[in-house]
């Protein structure tokens, strides 16, 4: 299970390496121009404003289509040789769900007159979730039916072309059980947050617990529609930018509520703005040598992202599938450091996000209370951040970014003795124990990667003799044979004899 999360971990990794850049196009622009994210009595017309504005809509354009990145980038990432197909398949795939899913109120009306709830599910679909559902149902139509051979009478739809209609069935079905599975878990995490309001402090810990937890799934819309928007008339964001301050008590879902305004967003600033950088430092120093570049790329610019303007997919994203156990830590901190943020009387809002962009210019509204709070507690989260994924990512050999079971760069230096790869893939196929033992065979930037039936049947001896450098055994039926550069060709002249 956790080989296939760290797959579609890296899979993930080519849009997520997008993702960055525009988050802080979009803090830039918000910072120039803070009446695009509704700042009272801020510009809203004139150059700045253009700007400003310009830079947002530039950043936006992928991060609210970060679904769909998500769903072509997995799509291309698990289906076989890599194929631009399967990115095709999982787009098919996100149109049909969230077209048949997110119509689903106007196509059975009957489902959501009874609850207005299921309404709203209906209409957070289009979430990461569902694109990385997309991205899987199309890989898995492509390396399923990319040979499917037709009668002749319909041969124009053999093969590849075979795999979007494939798909588009599949996502049907899948369609049909989401209409009915997605609002009922949605309701439950609705009836979870309103419960959660009750219960004060140890209430801002469970709702930004589960706030984090549940990113990857999309349903933390649910709990966030509860505390910060009007789903139960709760509403502290709503609250914060209206200008409201203090204590305010409701009579919602039967009971008697009190909140301080700014209460369950606050505690977002030190963790987003100071923590991450320090979980991303952590990464770095624990990446290996030949890696670190890469791994400051990649997460050294998701915490500046973080940190400008409160946008951590691109952090989150790059190791939540990678290191699970990690994310659910981070969770974790999260729920902590709200909490006491809370306790501290510390008391900020956002518009768009927790990052310095909303600090600054929510500092001036009614509701914003102990700014200097965030002083030791944003220094407080960048080090026990650092410590706690600095000691997990060792102690447990977490495979963080560029700490990949990969290769290293010394395998890109190997040169073959000859190039029949259709010779090598044969005496390496016959060292495996023959194209029947095969169970999954992959490949990476200088190895080829494969599942064995029988352990028992590989030979290495034999598997050498095809020249190539060596063979990594992970465990009882993985196998890695390490050829080079040129692993490619020897992964194309293997499948050929596999199938």
């Amino acid at each position: 299970m956790m080989k296939r999360l760290q797959k579609l971990g890296k899979a993930l990794m080519l849009p997520v390496a997008v993702l960055p850049i525009c988050g802080i196009l979009m803090g830039l622009g918000y910072a120039i121009a803070p009446g695009v994210m509704g700042v009272t009595g801020a510009a809203t017309e004139g150059l700045a404003y253009s700007i400003g504005l310009f830079l947002v809509k530039a950043g936006g354009a992928l991060i609210d289509n970060m679904a769909i990145l998500f769903a072509i980038g997995v799509g291309v990432g698990l289906s076989k040789n890599s194929d631009g197909t399967g990115g095709l398949a999982a787009l098919v795939s996100w149109l049909m769900m969230t077209t048949l899913v997110g119509n689903a109120g106007a196509i059975l009306p009957k489902l959501v007159e009874a609850n207005e709830t299921w309404g709203v599910a209906y209409g957070k679909i289009a979430n990461p979730f569902i694109g990385i559902l997309a991205g899987i149902i199309g890989a898995m139509c492509y390396n399923k039916f990319k040979d499917t051979k037709l009668p002749d009478v319909l041969a124009f739809f053999s093969g590849k072309r075979s795999v979007a209609i494939v798909t588009g069935v599949v996502s049907i079905l899948a369609s049909l059980v989401l209409v009915f599975v997605w609002p009922l878990i949605f309701t439950l995490l609705v009836n979870l947050g309103a419960l959660a309001a009750k219960a004060g402090v140890a209430g801002v810990g469970i709702y930004t617990f589960l706030n984090r937890l549940l990113i990857p799934t999309g349903l933390h819309h649910a709990v966030n529609n509860v505390f910060w928007f009007d789903t139960i008339g709760l509403g502290d964001l709503s609250a914060y930018w209206g200008g409201q301050a203090g204590i305010i008590s409701k009579e919602l879902m039967g009971a008697n509520i009190s909140w301080s305004v700014g209460q369950y967003m606050a505690g977002f600033f030190p963790c987003m703005m100071l923590g991450i950088p320090g979980a991303a430092l952590a990464m770095i120093l624990t990446a290996k040598p030949e890696k670190r570049k890469a791994t400051i790329g990649i997460v050294g610019s998701a915490a500046i992202c973080a940190f400008i303007c409160g946008v951590t997919e691109p952090f989150e994203f790059s190791f939540m599938f990678l290191a699970f156990p990690l994310y659910v830590v981070y969770s974790l901190l999260y729920a902590i450091f709200a909490m006491v943020t809370v306790a501290l009387g510390f008391r900020a809002g956002f518009c768009f996000s927790a990052g310095a962009t909303d600090l600054l210019f929510g500092a001036s509204l009614p509701a914003a209370n102990n700014y200097w709070v965030m002083i030791p507690m944003g220094i407080a989260a960048f080090v026990v951040f650092f410590v706690v994924f600095y000691f997990a990512i060792k102690q447990f050999n977490l495979k963080t970014p560029g700490r990949e079971d990969e290769d290293t760069e010394g395998e890109m230096k190997i040169e073959l003795a000859n190039n029949d790869f259709t010779a090598m893939a044969k005496i390496i196929l016959e060292g495996l124990g023959g194209a029947e033992n095969i169970v999954e065979l992959d490949h990476c930037i200088t190895r080829l990667r494969l599942e064995v039936k029988d352990n028992l049947k590989v030979d290495e001896k034999k598997i050498k003799s095809s020249g190539i450098s060596g063979i990594i055994r992970p465990s009882k039926t993985a196998v890695q044979v390490i050829v080079g550069p040129k692993v490619q060709f020897v992964f194309d002249e293997m499948e050929k004899l596999v199938k």
